[in-house]
């Protein structure tokens, strides 16, 4: 904070910049909180602009506020209020056939149930998503069309949501010609085509340790092995683990998630990137790249997918609009690279064709411009959730508590005393209305008995703090 200055002689933004420091200091702004605008407090307090400015200027320079691009400024959450971080994982180096528990299929029912309060899915709120918008574009192409959602089309997908896809590559810098992608039913019919694609039941498979507990259904309903790789909670997957892995003959693919991973939140750095790839290229190993959070970031420019940087085709992107648009939609995609016709012989015996007229509905969103639109205000309210949220972690959980700062989508990975069990603290937190994920689900081998995920993809409220407060009290006992 700002040193108190009692010299009389004490510039006006000087004084003007102490008066928001006392307003933060006695909880009228809470940090995570947007300030009022410069124009606003200007008018309010009878200051010039340029004052407000400077004294705005200043409290950034100390720390005690943030500018967020095109959303103005925000109590900053300083680092002495926030609890550490995770360490790096480190599990065995051997595989293990999957057994992911049924317990995953009542945190998914609790989404429908209105009454319990939603930590547990990674499921962003309906009053997040643009619903109306969507039926809007959906109402236009009914009423423009006679046949496009009665017909097949072909299996590849709607030719102008690939189209639009195909564009925004371009965004990120590279370029992914229409007809290398396909579409599918969200992102997990992507995940499991790819993985038919590149490998066979009884393989080896690396992901990342703690991984979304959702990849090690897919490797277990395909009698696949996982082999658990040493995951930073910062810069992910450990490369000296994994090409370890692969040196040995372990591995038969990879399924990474390199942007925001689930449920680290972690995001690789770009020359972490080009040297996995390396990698991969050396040993001739593919690789599955889950994508989902990927428009999701916090910061000021999207993190580029290591698909970027492919120039040998081993690379299976894939994504959805699952996070972003609706999940019910089911609407996902992915340009598998060499592997193309694989998966789309695939999808063939799948599912043969996905739903054409929701697929239209979403590249009318991507095509005007009100995808754009809509990412800019919901990345911003994803990074407060999870400020927020990390706040009250702080605020009310037990002492040696730890948590990641994902810098993009809205999970966060919660690693608590080693007296609480993740499982038992499931059990007492829905007893009492409260959704969470426990840490056993995201490892083959059920590790992690003292973490938990919680998802932020709710606009915060009073309810959501007594949640929280209800949690920590709860894990406090244990």
């Amino acid at each position: 904070m700002l040193n108190k200055i009692a010299n009389a002689e004490q510039h006006l933004y000087e004084q003007v910049a102490h008066q928001i420091q006392g307003l933060i200091e006695q909880g009228t702004l809470r940090p995570g909180e947007r300030i009022p605008s410069v124009r606003r407090f200007s008018a309010q307090n009878g200051v010039s602009i340029s004052t407000v400015m400077q004294a705005y200027a200043l409290l950034e320079d100390h720390g005690v506020i943030e500018a967020r691009p095109q959303s103005g400024y925000y109590v900053r959450l300083r680092s002495r209020e926030l609890p550490p971080e995770p360490a790096i994982s480190h599990p065995p180096l051997a595989a293990a056939r999957v057994n992911v528990p049924d317990l995953v299929i009542r945190i998914h029912e609790a989404i429908e149930n209105p009454d319990i309060v939603p930590f547990g899915a990674a499921c962003p709120s309906l009053d997040l998503l643009p619903s109306r918008k969507l039926n809007r574009a959906l109402g236009a192409i009914l009423r423009r069309t006679n046949y496009a959602g009665v017909t097949y089309q072909s299996a590849l997908g709607n030719q102008p949501l690939r189209h639009q896809i195909s564009r925004r590559a371009l965004d990120w810098g590279h370029h992914i010609a229409e007809n290398d992608i396909i579409t599918t039913f969200g992102c997990t019919e992507a995940l499991n085509l790819c993985l038919r694609a590149v490998a066979e039941p009884g393989d080896t498979i690396a992901v990342e340790s703690p991984t979304y507990f959702g990849i090690l259904q897919i490797i277990e309903s395909l009698k696949m092995k996982a082999l658990e790789i040493a995951t930073d909670p910062k810069t992910g997957v450990s490369l000296e683990a994994l090409e370890t892995a692969i040196r040995k003959r372990m591995v038969k693919a990879c399924l990474l998630m390199p942007n925001f991973q689930n449920p680290l939140g972690c995001c690789m750095p770009e020359e972490n990137k080009k040297e996995l790839l390396r990698i991969l290229a050396r040993y001739e190993i593919p690789m599955i790249e889950d994508d989902i959070y990927g428009d999701l970031y916090h910061g000021a420019d999207r993190p580029q997918p290591v698909k970027t940087f492919d120039k040998n085709g081993l690379v299976l992107l894939c994504a959805s609009f699952s996070k972003t648009l609706s999940a019910g939609y089911r609407i996902g995609w992915t340009a598998p690279g060499r592997f193309k016709t694989q998966v789309e012989r695939l999808k063939v015996t799948n599912t043969m064709s996905t739903a054409p007229l929701l697929e239209l509905a979403i590249a009318e969103m991507l095509r005007n411009g009100g995808y754009d639109h809509y990412l800019r205000r919901i990345r911003k309210a994803y990074a407060l959730q999870v400020q927020l949220t990390t706040r009250a972690i702080c605020k009310y959980f037990p002492e040696g508590t730890k948590v990641t700062r994902p810098l993009g989508g809205f999970l966060l990975w919660v690693e608590l005393p080693k007296s609480v069990n993740a499982l038992a603290l499931y059990r007492k937190a829905l007893a009492e209305k409260i959704s969470i994920a426990p840490g056993p689900l995201f490892s083959a081998k059920q590790r992690y008995p003292n973490f938990i995920r919680l998802s932020c993809g709710h606009p915060w409220s009073a309810e959501l703090e007594q949640a929280l407060a209800t949690l920590g009290r709860l894990a406090g006992t244990m």
